[in-house]
């Protein structure tokens, strides 16, 4: 592209003003509205200090407007994320809570007593046993049959048994 000099095509200074002002006024209305709350939505925060381990209560938490056009994405923007769950990591008041610092709380503890379950075609096997580690549903754990001693691999249920799985 080209310029040159041309008497027909003179900016003048209220013309340069103008333009200048139509590229910084939506700028500015942009910035307004980021102050008003309308960067994104909601963000849960803890009232005070959760440990790693604890189950998290409703009566543990706030929702704020997001107010910050830079706040990193990842965290609960509703308490109805983080309620029941547990924290992986120290929470701090006043601060978001990232979902990759939350887990599901377990399911079976160890040494605590559950029910063995293995199934072949239409036979239901059923025992006594106690996990041999902590457990959430669906992780797949080692469990100590109580009856012959042996150890064998299962998955957890919802219920709070273990499906044991064919070798």
């Amino acid at each position: 592209m080209t310029f040159c000099r041309d008497s027909k095509f003179k900016i003048t200074g209220a013309a340069l003003a103008l333009l200048a002002l139509a590229f910084v006024a939506p700028a500015q209305g942009q910035d307004a509205g980021l102050s008003e709350g309308a960067v994104g939505g909601y963000a849960v925060v803890p009232t005070n200090i959760i440990y790693p381990g604890e189950e998290i209560g409703q009566n543990q938490l706030r929702e704020l407007e997001v107010t910050n056009p830079n706040l990193a994405g990842g965290y609960a923007r509703s308490i109805q994320e983080v309620e029941g769950r547990v924290a992986k990591r120290t929470l701090l008041p006043g601060r978001t809570i990232p979902v990759s610092a939350l887990r599901e709380p377990f399911a079976v503890k160890r040494g605590n007593s559950l029910r063995l379950t293995f199934t072949i075609g239409g036979m239901l096997i059923s025992a006594s046993g106690t996990p041999m580690q902590d457990a959430a549903i669906g992780d797949v754990i080692k469990v100590r049959n109580l009856d012959s001693g042996v150890i064998v691999t299962g998955t957890v249920m919802g219920d709070g048994s273990v499906q044991v799985v064919a070798r």
